[in-house]
């Protein structure tokens, strides 16, 4: 098998590193030249340094003392030397590009790009240009970077084409005069970069001379353009976007700071490529462990081969010993087999007699048994005609004695009927006479009864009318009872009721709440996350130009909890609003709301409004207050469009927030409200107006309110609402029980009462029956002894019956003894026939199987007979064929192994050993190839190792150049970083001092920390707090300075700052300005594009100060006004 031979291939991943053909050539050959990275070769490495190192240099510093005490640490871990402060000339800090302001912008015109149909062509100053409007800023700062070959930081260079059109083109004219213009033979004084920007976000380029010719097509040539002039779009110190510039001028923690140190001064781009030199460094010794693994594979490899060889050589000798062991074994097992068959043989013989002589017993008994069954067979006939004579006979006598059996038990039938008739008139007379002596006694009893019965009735009847009476009154009582607590009852049942429904939508508010806690969108309502969905999908399509915002609560933050139900109250509706930037995509949002809203319900209002709009300035509309905030401060809103939007619509600058009722009635109405202030909001809701106060209805937020707190508030309000429920509960059942009980009472009243009249109607009927009642016992009693007499009479006609049939039984009874007699006698000798019949049939049954049995037995020995001599004939046969064979084994096992072998295995055996043998051989030969292939293989092995080594020691000497190259570049960065560390401290010392500052930056390269801090030169700077604690305007001021000293170590021949004065207060501000004009004097040649929305007429008349006023993006095809405002018009103003 051939070894593989690894080549690294330029530009793959992998664990070796990559090298261009000439390098892997230098390789092979074992000779390593310069290593080129990143462009420039190892040995030319410091020289470039140096030469960078030279163009960044700054001044010396004087031996002065300086104004700070504290001793810093340097990136190196030793002590900086105090930076003395003095007048820093702004002069030394100027660019090296010369003294006719080459590279910077002369004008700028956009066509069809973002919201301008037509925008420019916008002239620039060559000093300091003011660039003011309220819009259109962003699009001329985007263009110009973009126009440069910039990033569009993440957006797709198709949405910056204006709608409707197919494609954007930005023009960009810059100076090309004086010393180091850019071949000036080609372009002349000035340059122009024209890109075109299709909707699709495809682009192209066309460089221009002086007088508008096209140059180059080229994106090369236009990076070459920027390196000459050393324009770095993509560095914020040359072109502070405004995202950026306001992430920027808000830095307030040193390791922010620190890195876009290390950005804007070209230090972070040094690191990356010492880190470089090092992963590469990392690739060649995983490369070289990679090739040392495959060398001990190749290694193993041909031991391996050896091994085989060595192997097939003794798997064969094997297999030739076991085939000569196979020969003779065959033989001694015919020989063994033939033994067998003579054995077989002999005995057969043997078995043949016995046969013989078992199918001769077999026919004598099969004999006897035959006879035995005639016998029998004769007997059988002989019983069975003596049964059928008998049969009629026994029939005769059953029915006779079934008749005689019938006349005497029906005889016997009627005697007892008689008997039991006779017995029951004797019972009644007796009766009847017991009724006769009994009713005389009664009649003279009855009437003392009946006298003594009426006077007890009469008396029982007044009894129970008293009770009535008392009934009566206590059912009156009772109903009052029952009506009072009926009424009560229903009042609290009517309480439970509202207790229960207000319980019942706490606990749905409750659950909804919780899903709001894992989709926090729900609470807009529950079809916002499908929409919002459907939304992005409509976006990842390509359907809206600018995907719609909202809802609005999802993109504003509280910044105090406590006021969710007041901005609430203020905000209303607009909290579940989107906003779109056109009216086509509001048609769009509006079909997508039509899928997850209904008819009947609302939809969400959607405002219009363009996405690329600046923040309204509110410095002279918003309330301002010491203590309250507004509506606007108290919210964290990302979005300008949001922000606006709420300004318009609601007013919020002009709202304060005063978390107390009376305070904030105080504040309204006590005296004059603050300026500027519509209305006051209360932290429950309540809108407090100057001569007006209004409640608000809700009680808690419902869409902006803290998830977890609104959670814990439900869960407190549910358990007090419990509380009252069970309360209510068992006061109504209480209630319930008392009515149950005092109706259970009444019921029992009314039952008794109406038990009591029933009783009295009672009694008085039977009052009068027993004083009409006549005395008619001497009636009866005739009546009885006539019955008494007619039942003696019956008695003595039922007696002379049953003497007839008395006789009557007894004649019967003999006939009946006599035929039962004659019935048993003949059903005896049926009987003995019968059993002898059935004896005879199972003899003959048994006789017959017996007899079948022998004479199977017979043809069974002989069929075995016939079959044990055919079987043995063919034995014999085949004994005759075994000899010859065994014969013939003989010869062919002495051909092959003339000497007899002893062989103690089977045939089989040898014949599984034999296989597995061939199929060694077969795998290993498989596994390795032919001889031919093995020879090859190994001698590719072979020379695969001498490259493979030859390989790893050239990769070892590139590891040392690596390791030189890394120790140079560590050393020339370090130095470098060191030199402009100490050109920033200068320049920034200088800085402060000339206006009357002190301060401090405390560069940690090791923590990587930029420390700034200022105070005026009457504060001691040890006791100014941590910059992190400095005011908004403040802060804003530092990082201005900061930015003001990394202009110094960098160069460009153009600056462009946005928003830089944007979170500065007035004073602030105003130095800012005059520290920026400041510079701008000192460096004369040098172009500064200011962007502010603030005005700048207060700006001094200066021949270097250009004051540029952006139109608004309706006015298309307007050239931008280009005008200096003096301090004429100010006061006309």
């Amino acid at each position: 098998m051939k070894a593989p031979v690894e080549r690294p291939v330029e530009g793959s991943e992998g664990g070796s590193i990559l090298y261009s053909d000439k390098e892997w050539s230098a390789l092979k050959s074992e000779e390593v030249p310069s290593l080129r990275i990143l462009g420039e070769e190892v040995c030319s490495f410091p020289n470039t340094m140096d030469q960078k190192e030279k163009d960044h240099d700054s001044p010396a510093a004087p031996d002065e003392e300086p104004s700070t005490s504290s001793k810093p640490k340097s990136d190196l871990g030793e002590e900086q030397e105090n930076i003395p402060i003095q007048s820093f000339p702004h002069e030394v800090a100027a660019s090296l590009l010369g003294s006719e302001g080459t590279g910077i912008i002369q004008n700028i015109q956009l066509e069809n790009f973002m919201c301008h149909a037509m925008l420019g062509p916008v002239k620039f100053g060559s000093n300091v240009n003011f660039v003011v409007g309220q819009r259109g800023k962003s699009a001329l700062l985007t263009a110009l970077v973009l126009g440069l070959g910039g990033k569009s930081l993440g957006s797709s260079l198709g949405l910056f084409v204006k709608d409707g059109e197919t494609s954007a083109n930005i023009s960009i004219t810059l100076c090309n005069t004086g010393d180091r213009a850019f071949k000036s033979e080609l372009y002349g004084d000035s340059i122009t970069v024209q890109r075109c920007i299709s909707v699709s976000g495809s682009t192209s380029y066309k460089l221009k001379d002086q007088a508008r010719n096209v140059v180059s097509s080229q994106e090369t040539e236009l990076t070459a353009m920027l390196d000459h002039f050393r324009i770095q779009v993509d560095n914020p110190s040359t072109i502070l976007q405004q995202e950026m510039g306001r992430q920027f001028f808000q830095l307030r923690h040193d390791g922010d700071r620190y890195r876009f140190f290390l950005k804007t001064t070209g230090l972070e781009q040094r690191l990356a490529e010492h880190s470089q030199i090092l992963e590469r460094k990392a690739k060649s010794q995983h490369e070289i462990d990679q090739k040392k693994e495959q060398l001990e594979q190749l290694k193993n490899q041909g031991i391996a081969i050896e091994n085989h060889i060595q192997k097939i050589v003794t798997l064969k000798e094997n297999l030739e010993d076991l085939k000569h062991e196979m020969a003779w074994a065959l033989v001694s097992e015919s020989e063994k087999d033939l033994n067998d068959m003579i054995s077989n043989v002999n005995a057969g013989d043997e078995v043949t007699v016995q046969l013989n002589e078992k199918l001769e017993a077999s026919k004598a008994s099969f004999t006897v048994t035959e006879k035995q069954y005639k016998t029998i067979c004769e007997n059988l006939q002989k019983l069975k005609e003596e049964a059928a004579a008998l049969e009629p006979k026994c029939i005769e006598a059953k029915e006779e004695t079934k008749s005689t059996d019938k006349a005497y038990y029906q005889a016997e039938a009627f005697y007892m009927s008689s008997q039991n008739e006779l017995d029951n008139l004797d019972k009644i007379a007796e009766l009847l006479q017991n009724k006769i002596e009994n009713q005389k006694k009664c009649v003279e009893l009855q009437e003392m009864k009946k006298q003594e019965k009426i006077s007890t009735l009469k008396e029982k009847v007044k009894n129970f009318q008293d009770q009535e009476d008392s009934l009566v009154e206590d059912l009156k009582h009772l109903r009052e009872a029952i009506e009072k607590d009926g009424k009560e009852c229903s009042q609290i049942k009517k309480e439970e009721s509202d207790v229960q429904q207000t319980l019942h939508q706490q606990q749905q508010q409750l659950t909804q709440w919780k899903e709001y806690k894992s989709n926090p969108l729900k609470r807009f309502g529950p079809q916002i996350p499908a929409l919002l969905e459907a939304v992005d999908d409509a976006h990842r399509q390509g359907s809206f130009t600018f995907k719609p915002i909202g809802p609005l609560g999802a993109c504003i933050r509280l910044r105090d909890p406590e006021f969710a139900l007041a901005i609430e109250s203020c905000l209303k509706d607009l909290l579940l609003a989107f906003f779109c930037d056109n009216h086509k995509d509001e048609q769009i949002l509006q079909e997508l709301m039509k899928r997850f809203y209904s008819l009947d319900s609302p939809q969400p209002q959607i405002i219009v409004s363009a996405f690329e709009c600046e923040m309204y300035d509110l410095t002279d509309r918003a309330a301002c207050h010491p203590e309250f905030p507004t509506v606007l401060t108290a919210l964290e809103i990302d979005n300008t469009v949001v922000a606006n939007t709420l300004i318009d619509k609601r007013g919020i600058e002009s709202v304060l927030l005063i978390k107390s009722s009376s305070l904030a009635r105080e504040v309204m109405q006590g005296q004059d409200p603050p300026k500027n202030c519509s209305r006051a909001l209360t932290a429950c809701g309540d809108e407090v107006f100057e001569q007006h106060y209004y409640s608000c209805k809700e009680s808690r937020p419902t869409y902006l309110g803290d998830v977890e707190t609104e959670i814990r508030h439900l869960e407190k309000e549910i358990d007090i609402k419990m509380a009252q429920l069970l309360a209510f509960q068992q006061q109504a059942s209480s209630l319930e029980t008392d009515v149950r009980k005092n109706q259970e009472t009444v019921n029992h009243h009314y039952q008794h009462l109406k038990e009591t009249k029933i009783r009295v109607g009672i009694m008085t009927l039977e009052i009068s029956d027993l004083e009409e009642e006549d005395t008619s016992e001497s009636i009866g009693l005739s009546v009885l002894k006539e019955d008494a007499q007619e039942t003696k009479e019956e008695m003595k006609e039922i007696e002379g019956k049953m003497k007839v049939q008395k006789e009557k039984m007894e004649n019967l009874r003999q006939l009946k003894i006599d035929a039962e007699q004659r019935y048993n006698d003949f059903k005896l000798k049926c009987n003995q026939v019968s059993e002898g019949i059935e004896s005879l049939t199972e003899e003959e049954n048994q006789t017959a199987l017996e007899m079948n049995t022998k004479r199977q037995s017979v043809l069974h020995y002989e069929e075995r007979l016939k079959q044990h001599l055919n079987f043995l004939q063919v034995k014999k046969e085949q004994l005759a064929m075994k000899k010859t064979e065994v014969e013939r084994e003989i010869g062919l096992a002495k051909r092959i192994c003339s000497e007899r072998k002893e062989v103690t295995k089977s045939a089989f055996d040898l014949d599984i050993e034999i296989s597995d043998l061939r199929k060694a051989i077969q795998t290993e030969r498989y596994s390795f190839g032919s001889q031919e292939e093995i020879r090859k293989q190994y001698q590719e092995i072979k020379e695969s190792c001498l490259k493979l080594d030859g390989r790893v020691k050239s990769l070892k000497r590139l590891i040392k150049l690596f390791d030189e190259a890394a120790n140079h570049s560590s050393l020339i960065f370090q130095n470098y970083r060191k030199s402009v560390s100490l050109q920033c401290k200068l320049y920034f010392y200088s800085l402060i001092s000339q206006w009357s500052f002190n301060g401090k930056m405390n560069l940690d390269h090791e923590n990587e920390t930029l420390a700034l801090s200022i105070c005026p030169e009457e504060e001691d700077i040890s006791d100014s707090s941590d910059v992190q604690e400095f005011s908004g305007g403040r802060q804003s001021f530092l990082n201005f300075l900061f930015i003001l000293t990394l202009w110094s170590v960098t160069e460009a021949p153009f600056r462009c700052l946005d928003v830089f004065d944007l979170y500065m207060d007035r004073n602030h501000r105003k130095l800012a300005m005059n520290m920026i004009l400041k510079l701008a004097h000192s460096q004369q040649h040098h172009q500064f594009i200011l962007f502010s929305p603030q005005s700048m007429r207060f700006l001094p008349s200066s021949p270097l100060i250009e004051i540029l006023q952006m139109p608004d993006p309706e006015q298309e095809v307007i050239p931008l006004p280009v005008q200096a405002v003096d301090s004429e018009a100010e006061d006309d103003d």
